[in-house]
Parts: structure tokens; C-alpha cells; sequence
């Protein structure tokens, strides 16, 4: 689905600018708050991935996979839709085989990451999922960090680059700069480019909605497939990170992180201000590495029409070999790499 790359570049710019639009159910209320423990494991990465640490951190108990040295530079990665923290597991065992701290938390509607009270809006909207980051860290008492993601990740990875500088001592972003607005995703694009977001539409819907609520496994497989075309995931691979699509608020944040961003949903007045400065398209001057694969089936913004973005210490590499959206999954050396140089390139 790289027919993307054949539109003009101010159609792309557009794109880069509204990427992964839109999706929402009406505001629902939470289901039960799970009452999990901190659980003490080891510091392997088969037992962090399979046996997550939960912290109160604002609005939400976050899970979240920790391995590598508690005193090493803290490492934050986060992951995209219909994705999992097991996208970062081989990446994060390779870092922190290199004395990384390296910390892997579930989104808000994923895996073992749940609201703390039933009465929470459940709001997909891309500051409110950024702001839980840093609330996150503010739990941890990490004033600073490596921030890398893909997908969701990367945008919220983006986000706190942008607003949020002193936080974040350099960026890893899959398919570069995805900040966006309602505002900006008003603006049609040419058919094929429509077509690569189909899903937005159907999620716009009712019908959407109950059909992804119904049939939420095998509707996730089918964009593993389709946004990895090349990438040969076996069962037991998929079946690890749709574990994560069980959480009670999954279905409500997906729907409406979607219909937010085509502005068919509302947001939530506490983030107005944020919001409004992102709809600026606010550059980030932290050190940054982007990455992108060469069999990305997801539509994604041409990295030359980005770059500018960017206004610190910058690098970008385009990974050959049949790589996907998942990209940390399928490359993990090389996002590893990626982390390590976006680390350097702080120190230089």
C-alpha cells in the first residue's frame, strides 16, 4: 500500500499531519477498575512482558514491562494500534543489554492499563494519551527520557517532544512527525489516499462500532496483515499482543481516538489547551532519529516532507527487507539502533 507515495507532496504533507484519523464511540463509562498489585518479577524480559508492574499515575493504574538496570538511562517505548507492548520485546532486551532502563507501558485501553474510577471519560483524543506519559513518569519520578514509538506511540512520542522538551532527552519516531487535528483531517484527500484509511470510516459508524466490538481479534489481524504485508507472524505471536485488546475500555478509546480526530466525537475541555497548540504543528527541537520500513502498508507521510519538523540534531533511515508498520517488531536491532543513536546524538 505504498501508492502513497505517488501522491503530490502537499497532499502528503496534509496526510503526515493527520495521520491514523479518527474513531469513536459515544463517551462510555469505564467497567470495573482492576485491583492488581505491583507483582515483583524478575528482571528477565520473557517474565517483565508476561508479568507487568502496575503504578497509579493519574487518571489511570498503568501496566507497564520494565527490564534493565534500575540506575541505566530510562528508555520509554510506546506502541501504536492494533499493537501491543510485545512490539518492543526483542528491542528491549537489547537495550538493555546495553544498561538501558528501559520501560514499556501499556496505552490507556490496552493490556493491563485501566481507569481508576468508572466515571472517566474514556477519550482516545492524542494529548489526553500523551499526558498520561508524562504523568506516568512524573509516578516513576524519571524527570527525563529516551521517548520511542510507532503508530499511536510515535505521535504520543511526537506530542511530548513538542510540548513538552525538557522531558525528553532525544525522540525515535516510526513514519516521523503525526501530530495533527480535527481542523487538519477536514481536508479531503485524493481517493487512494482515502482508501488506505477505510477503517476510519467503518469506525464512524454504528455498524462499525459494534462490528469492531464483536469481531475485535480478527479485525486486528486483518490490519497486521494488511499494514505488514510482508511480515510472516505466526499464531502464537498475534494471540501475545491481542491478549491486550481484552481490556474492558479497549473498543471505547479505539472508536473514539478515531471519531475525534475526523470531529465526530468530542473531546474534553481539560485539554483545549493543548490541543490548540498542536493544531499549530508545533516543531520539536529535541534530537530525533525517524525510521521507516520499506513495505509500510499503513499510509504514512514521505520523510522529506516531514524533516523540517524537526529543528535539533536529526537523522532518518529508510529500513529495507520487506519491514512493515510494526516496525519495532520486525526490525528490533534496528530500532534498538535507532534508540542508541537518538541517545548519542544528545551527547554530541
Amino acid at each position: 500500500m505504498n501508492t502513497i507515495a505517488n501522491f503530490g507532496k502537499k497532499v502528503i504533507f496534509t496526510l503526515s499531519l493527520s495521520l491514523l484519523a479518527t474513531a469513536g464511540v459515544s463517551l462510555v463509562h469505564a467497567q470495573q477498575l482492576s485491583q492488581d498489585k505491583h507483582v515483583q518479577a524478575d528482571n528477565t524480559v520473557d517474565s517483565a512482558f508476561q508479568h507487568t508492574k502496575k503504578i497509579r499515575a493519574g487518571l489511570l493504574d498503568i501496566g507497564y514491562a520494565e527490564v534493565g538496570p534500575k540506575t541505566g538511562k530510562p528508555v520509554i517505548l510506546l506502541h501504536g494500534w492494533p499493537y501491543d507492548i510485545h512490539s518492543f520485546e526483542k528491542s528491549a532486551e537489547l537495550l538493555a543489554a546495553k544498561g538501558y532502563r528501559v520501560l514499556v507501558p501499556y496505552l490507556r485501553g490496552y493490556g493491563t492499563t485501566t481507569f481508576i474510577s468508572p466515571k472517566t471519560v474514556r477519550n482516545g483524543q492524542q494529548s489526553a494519551v500523551a499526558l498520561d506519559i508524562i504523568v506516568f513518569m512524573d509516578a516513576l519520578k524519571i524527570d527525563k527520557a529516551v521517548i520511542g514509538g510507532f503508530d499511536w506511540g510515535a505521535r504520543t512520542a511526537d506530542i511530548m517532544a513538542a510540548l513538552w522538551p525538557e522531558r525528553v532527552s532525544a525522540l525515535v519516531a516510526v513514519s516521523g512527525y503525526l501530530i495533527g487535528s480535527p481542523k487538519t483531517n477536514e481536508i479531503p484527500l485524493p481517493p487512494a489516499a482515502e482508501f488506505l484509511w477505510w477503517y476510519q470510516y467503518y469506525f464512524s459508524t454504528e455498524r462499525g462500532y459494534k462490528g469492531y466490538k464483536a469481531h475485535t481479534a480478527a479485525f486486528n489481524k486483518l490490519i497486521w496483515k494488511t499494514a505488514s504485508p510482508k511480515w510472516s507472524f505466526d499464531e502464537e505471536t498475534y494471540q501475545r499482543s491481542a491478549k491486550s485488546f481484552e481490556n474492558p475500555d479497549h473498543v471505547a478509546i479505539v472508536i473514539h481516538n478515531y471519531r475525534w480526530r475526523l470531529g465526530l466525537a468530542p473531546g474534553e475541555k481539560q485539554y483545549d489547551e493543548l490541543e490548540a497548540k498542536l493544531a499549530k504543528s508545533p516543531d520539536i527541537t529535541v534530537p530525533t532519529v525517524t525510521l521507516e520500513g520499506d513495505a509500510n502498508g499503513a499510509a504514512f507521510p514521505l520523510p522529506e516532507n516531514y524533516a523540517s519538523k524537526y529543528k535539533g540534531k536529526y537523522k532518518h533511515h529508510n529500513l529495507t527487507g520487506g519491514i512493515g508498520h510494526n516496525l519495532p517488531q520486525e526490525a528490533p536491532k534496528e530500532f534498538a539502533d535507532a534508540i542508541i543513536e537518538a541517545d548519542s546524538l544528545s551527547k554530541s
